[in-house]
């Protein structure tokens, strides 16, 4: 067995302090886990099909890449036919539950079938496992289509990540643990990026301090780029260095503080944030190594020179968004003070457009990773755009520019404000208009509850009042169409319609929402009382507190029912929200300031497929002009920010896929739909469910494909209700989807489960045993589960059954997964029977494979039953209890025994268990196992008994083995929360 002690490897460049003996004297030495110098005194192994046994199965993962005897990769190769979901879906987490040791050390998680390879950590859900595409530069063009022709794209991730250099330099610099459970690793851009910049670093005196541009899109990871960045300097340059974090908004430098405070990068309460500018001044002249600060703390007297704070050239001056301030006086006061200083722009938008006036200030651009490679490469959701009420869209002639400049803008001064009136009231006129803003509330309320993937919104109005007039319109339609809705479902002619509008209702009941703006307190208030408009009780839900969240940590809670937020300025750039997925804009936008809007919708989270604009303003020239800077490049053809209409495209695709993968498992989508009557359809409908889930690997697949399918019809609600869209094959996928989740219940296939069910449940009865709580990891508390007694089994009745019945797949299907909780139940009793769970795999790998006929594979399961109810009754048989047979069983494998040394050992088994329960509180303290002295004890208890009990056909040798033996099994058993070991 492979025994792995779960520890916290997340940092491998600490060393580990060990006792020695030099000279006959007590002495210690530091030991690191992995050489990061020298490279090559480093043993680098490959393993493949290495047998690993765990609580229930022997696992053999395809192939593991070890470093010094560390299992720090782990890679899963299927078919090429075969969905890389599948590896993620069904492989990846079936090692996960039977072999979790074997994931103590991971760094790297690869799932590859040859066309497509990614890549992840291996407890980040499947949306956030990435491609390796570019090997040695982040330009180097992608072509996907020859990548996968020629299978070239597991080459390209070794060539890339897996260079003995590249790897240990990936695992020491390119993995970061956020709140000390959080697993991020670097994707390919963000490691090519921040090794672009590195070598910056090291040029420094050649290039005068200006590092580059540091330009990823937004929503890539910047943030964590920043603090890759950091660390690695930090790690492998030397100097006494100083980061300088430059931020002009309040909530982006509270959230960046955060992000290296919560990577541990600095301490929680390490003093590196200065209150004003004589502290920011202050800590400038001091070697702090981290300072985190707003642009506007480097304001000064104007009548004076700004001082030369320090002329040290080892600080680092990172400033985020640089597009914004660096070209004004703040800027200028920053560089005087720090002459010296290396300074780098990390931005999500190219600075000024296409004229790039950045480069004079930092350089050129270091490294580029633009929008639509990140929709390409998946570190983004792909966004898609609707205009849903054109008659309240702006013609673009009205939106002048330098208009538009103005409207971005939250707080205008006096003169702009003028400008806007004077020149441009014809358009704050429309904007603001009482009844179009009534149609585009009317809208949202409508909208957004019927949508299918419930993502948390934003509503994005013109100025400050207008924002506070949508959310009271917006709650008044909102209240209107829950009373539309309740009168509709009081109509429904059908159960499913009336269940469908309940949802619907029970989700507007349960939204909340909230107006996020800047304000001036008590002047504000007068000004918004003016115009009929309460601003006081947003100012106070703005300071709220609730179960301990203020507003954004609300929003950002996926699970808080505060979903719809409306805003004018605030929140639309560096704000990070995952399963935000839809954005309403009703303001003129361009440029950087349009395209960090859009991206608030385009961050990755489980089951959302994209980001939906909806845009009211008829800012679409914009967005194309926006996009054409800056996510296209020079190849300006390819629109990243698609149609809705190009959604639903996809969502026929994803059928027609369906429909051919049920065609080469002979199952006939169109015959069903030509059955004229609704109970033969239903029928034909069941026959191929039977069909389906008849192997377990097509049962995968088709669960694959379905759930994408569901997935983006979900996402298309409610615009493909409205273009009138129809598929006639969607209708039975979403039946068999739906047999497939248990989420229909279909009266004959429910028939036929509870037939089996009702074999199986004789055997099953309510389970009054409850295993201690345990806050650690790996421990599990097991509550209301159930016991399965196997004398109440009649054998001779699920034979009968699965002969009579016409649906045997869809019955084996759910004695398999009787089996399976039967085999768990043994196994946690006993872990010498985990033979009977690679019997079991055995016949269904067999099966699955077209190695054994129907009846055969029937009977070897009904079979493999019985013989698991001739093991659940050797207890009584041995005379002896459950926990006993365990040891026994451990003691004697391997031996030869005689009767008589049978029954010595027997007694061995008996003395040792009572030994161990009754001197419980001595022996297994709390975290007994990760501490030598305890474990010393419990091994001291064990060599003791044995040697008293075990008759001497135990020689030293074999002494030894089964004490070692028997130690590491309780080991394994406090580590992973299970077994007799943990009872209280």
């Amino acid at each position: 067995m492979l025994l792995l002690t779960i520890t916290c490897i997340k940092c491998f460049v600490i060393t580990k302090k060990i006792d020695v003996i030099n000279n006959g004297k007590k002495d210690f030495e530091f030991v690191k886990f992995i050489d990061f110098e020298n490279v090559e005194n480093n043993t680098f192994t490959a393993v493949s099909q290495m047998w690993i046994q765990g609580r229930y199965n022997y696992r053999r993962p395809d192939v593991i890449l070890f470093v010094n005897g560390m299992p720090l990769v782990f890679i899963e190769l299927k078919n090429s036919i075969v969905k890389i979901q599948e590896a993620y879906d069904k492989n990846l987490q079936d090692y996960k539950r039977d072999i979790p040791n074997l994931f103590a050390f991971n760094q790297i998680c690869v799932l590859s079938n040859g066309i497509e390879t990614r890549v992840g950590a291996f407890n980040a859900y499947y949306e956030h496992f990435f491609e390796w595409l570019r090997v040695n530069d982040e330009k180097e063009k992608v072509d996907r289509k020859a990548i996968i022709e020629n299978g070239l794209s597991i080459q390209m991730l070794i060539d890339g990540l897996f260079v003995k250099k590249r790897l240990i330099d990936y695992i020491e610099n390119f993995i970061l643990f956020e709140n000390q459970k959080t697993k991020i690793i670097a994707k390919n851009h963000q490691y090519m990026g921040v090794n672009n910049l590195m070598e910056s670093v090291y040029n420094r005196k050649e290039l005068n301090g200006k590092l580059g541009v540091f330009w990823h899109t937004q929503g890539s990871g910047k943030s964590y780029s920043m603090i890759m960045f950091a660390r690695k300097v930090k790690r492998k340059v030397s100097g006494n260095f100083t980061f300088l974090v430059i931020t002009d908004r309040e909530d982006l430098d509270t959230q960046i503080f955060k992000n290296f405070a919560r990577t541990e990068v600095i301490g929680a309460k390490e003093e590196c944030r200065p209150k004003n500018s004589a502290q920011l001044r202050e800590y400038l002249q001091t070697n702090k190594p981290f300072i985190f600060t707003l642009i506007h703390k480097f304001r000064y007297d104007k009548t004076k020179k700004y001082p030369v704070l320090t002329e040290r050239d080892d600080i680092f001056v990172l400033v985020d968004e640089a597009h914004r301030t660096q070209y004004k006086d703040l800027a200028e006061n920053m560089r005087t003070a720090l002459p010296n200083a290396n300074f780098v722009a990390f931005t999500g938008t190219p600075l000024l457009g296409k004229r790039r006036l950045t480069n004079q200030w930092f350089g050129d651009y270091v490294s580029e990773y633009n929008f639509a490679q990140s929709v390409e490469d998946g570190s983004t959701v792909p966004l898609f755009y609707s205009r849903r009420v054109p008659e309240v869209g702006l013609q673009n002639n009205f939106l002048d520019d330098d208009i538009v400049d103005i409207i971005e803008d939250e707080d205008l001064n006096e003169d702009e404000a003028r400008l806007l009136e004077n020149s441009s009231s014809r358009i704050l006129e429309v904007i603001k208009r009482d009844d179009r803003l009534d149609k585009v509330a009317k809208d949202i309320a409508h909208h957004f509850p019927r949508r299918g993937f419930l993502g948390k919104g934003l509503v994005v109005s013109v100025d400050k009042f207008t924002t506070v007039k949508m959310y009271d319109k917006v709650q008044h339609y909102w209240q209107e169409e829950i009373k539309e809705l309740t009168k509709e479902r009081n109509l429904a002619d059908t159960k499913e319609k009336r269940d469908e509008l309940t949802k619907i209702i029970s989700y507007m009941n349960n939204v909340d929402m909230a107006v996020v703006i800047s304000t001036n307190n008590g002047d504000d208030v007068k000004k918004f009382s003016d115009q009929g408009l309460d601003l006081q009780k947003h100012i106070d839900k703005m300071n709220s507190i609730v179960d301990g969240k203020d507003l954004e940590d609300r929003f950002k809670d996926p699970n808080d029912r505060l979903s719809l937020v409306f805003v004018c300025a605030m929140w639309l750039t560096g704000f990070d929200v995952k399963n935000l997925s839809t954005l309403y804009l009703d303001k003129p936008m361009k440029s950087h300031t349009l395209m960090q809007a859009i991206a608030r919708a385009n961050r990755v989270y489980p089951d959302k497929p994209c980001g939906i604009i909806v845009d009211y303003v008829n800012v679409f020239k914009y967005m194309k002009e926006a996009l054409r800077d800056y996510a296209t490049g020079d190849e300006e053809d390819d629109f990243p920010a698609k149609d809705m209409e190009q959604l639903i495209s996809m969502l026929n695709d994803c059928i027609s896929e369906g429909d051919t993968f049920l065609k080469s498992i002979s199952v006939d989508l169109e015959k069903i739909i030509a059955e004229e009557d609704t109970l033969d359809k239903l029928d034909k409908l069941r026959e191929a469910y039977n069909i389906i889930v008849a192997n377990d690997e097509n049962k995968e697949r088709f669960k694959v494909i379905t759930n994408t399918m569901t997935n983006l019809y979900e996402s298309s609600k409610p615009e493909i209700f409205e273009v009138h869209w129809t598929n006639k094959n969607l209708s039975p996928l979403s039946y068999l989807h739906g047999l497939l989740h248990n989420t229909i219940d279909d009266e004959k296939i429910e028939r036929a489960r509870r037939r089996m069910q009702q074999v199986l449940d004789g055997s099953v009865m309510a389970n009054q045993f409850m295993v201690k709580e345990d806050s650690a990891p790996y421990n599990y508390a097991i509550k209301g589960t159930k016991v399965i007694d196997l004398s109440k089994m009649d054998f001779e009745q699920l034979r009968n059954e699965i002969k009579r019945t016409p649906y045997k797949a869809i019955e084996i299907d759910d004695m398999k997964d009787f089996i399976e909780r039967l085999l768990k139940q043994l196994i946690n009793k006993n872990c010498t029977r985990i033979k009977f769970s690679e019997r079991y795999k055995s016949i269904i790998d067999r099966y699955n494979a077209g190695g054994t006929e129907n009846e055969d594979y029937y009977e070897q399961l009904i079979q493999l039953m019985e013989e698991l109810k001739k093991e659940s009754e050797r207890p009584m048989f041995e005379g002896l209890t459950e926990e006993e047979l365990e040891l026994y069983d451990l003691l004697i494998r391997g031996k030869k025994l005689t009767i008589k040394e049978e029954q010595q050992v027997k007694l061995a088994a008996k003395h040792l268990y009572t030994t161990i329960t009754n001197e419980r509180s001595k022996l297994l303290v709390v975290d007994w196992y990760k501490d030598e002295q305890p474990k010393a004890r419990v091994r001291h208890t064990i060599e003791v008994t044995l040697n008293n009990d075990l008759p001497m056909c135990y020689d030293r040798e074999s002494f030894n083995a089964k004490t070692d033996l028997l130690l590491n099994h309780f080991i394994d058993m406090g580590i992973q929360g299970y077994g007799w070991i943990n009872y209280a």
